[in-house]
């Protein structure tokens, strides 16, 4: 297909007919005064665009980021001017900081009208400044000046967004420049963009090849990157070869079949015993696609998750990464490679099988440990689980949700014990099917990501696991999948509060603690709405339990629905039962007034958790 001739089609046009021409199909927007334009010429593409109403621009982010991670394809959120375009910012940051493209194109002041205060400008220190509040949390901002700028301007977005390290881009439209007519053509995505995968460096890969080949304990540490680039294949068969264990990040927990005998789970802060143990005592990793985040380090301190450093014995480390501002930060690296993760370990595989023989690990001592490991974290999973408690424990709703979801089901998560259970204790078995608030840990994720995902994914289960007091951020966007008549089912586990954090509280200041964490009524009794009725006033079908042997009946019929579906589930409060043991540490400082008794008190009972 030529490029083609805009003269005649606004601003707003232009940007939709692009949008056409990469494949979109859906944006999500709430329209204003501000977006006018671009709201209008929305209606004349209306067959071939979809426009979603979130009830909230922060949520029509994670909507779009959900999309993503189950289709690789980005999709755009429009806002008005001012409040409406600020919403996206926690969006967008969640989005930033997990590598996710989402478009997000806000309406502002016209450009004759700059700095005069128009109705919702921000003009004080620089006239219409509204790029500058999202400058920090997008990989670029464009502020266009003239409807001409729109062709070029609306494909270098998509560019930055889908190459490299992936990332949001913002676009800020004055109100004039959606409705003038464009003179330029508009150009055709893919003779403006490389597919190309970016290549490592061959004699680094075959220096690192040789290295990991030495290992006595080799492991294979899995980050957000390698479900980017998919390469699931290629970690599979350097696993199998090498005989090596593999443990996920968080971003990373379907990268690699949490059924496979070489799955290690995961280290750090909320890792679990046998990915801790392994990552500990490891002699080359392999890291793939990571950041090296506090939580997955136990906040760097050396010798609990891992050992890398400079003396003789410490952890060797091959650290691949698309971007290099990566390589090196957070631990010395033995071999940086630069480049996409399925590119480089492709190169790596190939020289793995052209000079040397697969290991035989079924046989080795090594696996024998892994074996023996995963054994005795099942079993400790095994023996905390409780299912005849009322109300039901996190741990026993996430093994009977497991149980009753197909292998591909798609399941989604925000922060909290939820999230911090879901790393520890359920399986993911095929890639793109852990949808889950990373390194931002955003509250409010779940429900509108959710809904993205299904969208996506329409034949395949999707379903929310959320906290109550997550759940109450975005709870609006069931009248969103009640429009679109989504089978989005919803799991509201309901403990009155931000229950996770209370744990926190007790855990590094004491058991005696607890504060402005649990919802309390005016008579300091414990109070929480009824879930499920809220869910019924939005049209959904909804049922409330609290006993472990109504889950399975109660997901049933919630799948059986043809629209959205809330399943709330008391869940039990009690501290014993409430989250999950924390086999790793995290630097949560105490203050200054706590007493060094104190202090002891808390690094002998961390050794003793290791031990």
């Amino acid at each position: 297909m030529s490029e083609k001739n805009a003269k005649q089609l606004t601003g707003s046009e232009v940007i939709i007919e692009y949008l056409i021409r990469e494949g979109v199909k859906y944006i999500f927007g709430i329209p204003g005064h501000g977006c006018l334009g671009f709201t209008d010429a929305l209606l004349r593409y209306k067959d071939e665009i979809q426009v979603i109403q979130p009830k909230q621009e922060m949520s029509g982010v994670h909507m779009a980021v959900g999309y993503y991670r189950v289709t690789g394809k980005p999709l755009p959120v429009f806002t008005s001017i001012g409040p409406g375009a600020i919403n996206t910012v926690i969006g967008l940051a969640d989005a930033y900081v997990d590598s996710m493209p989402v478009l997000v194109l806000t309406g502002d002041t016209h450009v004759h009208m700059r700095g005069v205060g128009v109705l919702q400008e921000i003009e004080r220190h620089k006239d219409s400044s509204m790029p500058r509040i999202l400058e920090p949390i997008v990989k670029r901002s464009f502020e266009l000046a003239s409807s001409n700028q729109i062709p070029k301007v609306i494909q270098r977005a998509f560019n930055i967004m889908m190459t490299g390290r992936k990332g949001p881009v913002h676009i800020d439209m004055p109100m004039d420049v959606q409705c003038d007519f464009v003179d330029r053509t508009i150009p055709e995505p893919f003779k403006r963009r490389t597919a190309a995968k970016t290549r490592g460096d061959f004699n680094y890969i075959q220096m690192a090849a040789e290295l990991f080949m030495k290992a006595k304990r080799p492991l294979v540490w899995l980050g957000g990157g390698v479900v980017t680039s998919s390469a699931f294949e290629e970690v599979k068969e350097i696993a199998e070869f090498t005989g090596s264990p593999v443990l996920t990040s968080m971003m990373a927990k379907d990268a690699f079949p949490n059924d496979h005998p070489l799955y290690g789970w995961a280290t750090g802060s909320k890792g679990t015993k046998i990915g801790v143990a392994l990552s500990r005592k490891a002699d080359v990793v392999l890291a793939v696609g990571t950041r090296f985040a506090d939580e997955s380090t136990c906040s760097y301190r050396k010798g609990i998750a891992w050992n890398f450093g400079k003396e003789k014995d410490d952890t060797r480390l091959i650290h691949i990464d698309i971007d290099p501002n990566e390589i090196g930060k957070n631990y010395p690296t033995d071999i940086g490679i630069v480049g996409d993760a399925k590119a480089v370990l492709n190169d790596f595989l190939g020289i793995l099988k052209k000079k040397f023989a697969p290991v035989n690990y079924i046989e080795t001592e090594y696996f024998k440990e892994i074996h023996q490991l995963k054994e005795e974290w099942f079993k400790f999973l095994s023996d905390w689980r409780i299912p005849q408690l009322e109300p039901v424990m996190i741990s026993c709703v996430l093994k009977e949700v497991r149980d009753f979801l197909k292998r591909d089901a798609i399941i989604v998560t925000s922060s909290g014990n939820v999230q911090a259970q879901m790393i520890q204790e359920l399986e993911f078995y095929e890639p793109h099917t852990c949808i889950t608030a990373g390194g931002f840990s955003t509250m409010g994720y779940t429900l509108p990501a959710t809904i993205g995902a299904k969208l996506g994914k329409p034949n395949k289960q999707v379903i929310g696991l959320v906290g109550d007091g997550d759940f109450m951020m975005t709870m609006q966007e069931l009248h969103t999948a009640k429009q679109l008549g989504l089978n989005v089912v919803i799991v509201v586990l309901n403990n009155a509060g931000w229950i996770a954090i209370t744990d926190l509280q007790r855990a590094v200041l004491g058991e005696d603690r607890g504060f402005a964490t649990e919802f309390k009524d005016s008579k300091g009794e414990t109070y929480t709405p009824h879930f499920a009725d809220i869910a019924k006033g939005f049209g959904c079908w909804s049922t409330r339990i609290s006993k472990n042997d109504q889950i399975k009946p109660a997901l049933q019929m919630a799948f059986k629905q043809k629209g959205p579906a809330v399943v709330e589930i008391m869940v039990n409060r009690d501290p014993k039962y409430t989250g999950s043991p924390a086999w790793g540490w995290w630097d949560v400082p105490i203050p200054a007034y706590m007493t060094n008794k104190r202090v002891k008190y808390l690094e002998q009972r961390q050794s003793e958790d290791l031990s």
